[in-house]
């Protein structure tokens, strides 16, 4: 493969990547607002502030993707470290609760799961900038 054909193929990729991400974001600015997130969280560019985030009742797995867990409660869960005098401890903060996840309808289900799911695609972006930003500061040391 010429150098002009591996330039071709890695600007595609690069591309790919660009569009798949902004149709995620505007996704998942979508599933944030049908599924009352700003109800505790008015501005939708804080929900990145969380470490990660969590969903209790639903499976995420991929051979049981979508699938209720029986007797449980369907809830999205935001986990920060919060520093206590140098000790960093999780707190976790409920987003969304749902209610039983077996007595919710598929589609609504598959809206939870998508949330979290594009939250954490969006989140790796957002580690991804803040590593890259760090070693360009390492250079500068």
């Amino acid at each position: 493969m010429s150098s002009f054909e591996k330039l071709k193929a890695l600007t595609s990729q690069i591309t790919t990547h660009e569009t798949t991400r902004k149709q995620n974001l505007r996704l998942l600015k979508e599933l944030f607002t049908k599924l009352d997130i700003g109800k505790k969280h008015e501005n939708f560019d804080t929900i990145f502030d969380y470490s990660a985030i969590n969903l209790s009742g639903i499976s995420l797995q991929t051979d049981t993707l979508c699938q209720p867990r029986e007797k449980r409660y369907a809830q999205i869960i935001g986990i920060r470290s919060v520093d206590d005098r140098g000790v960093k401890r999780p707190k976790n903060s409920n987003l969304a609760y749902f209610g039983r996840a077996e007595n919710l309808q598929e589609e609504k289900r598959a809206q939870i799961a998508g949330f979290v799911l594009r939250w954490r695609y969006e989140k790796s972006f957002h580690n991804l900038e803040h590593y890259s930003n760090l070693i360009d500061a390492l250079g500068k040391v």
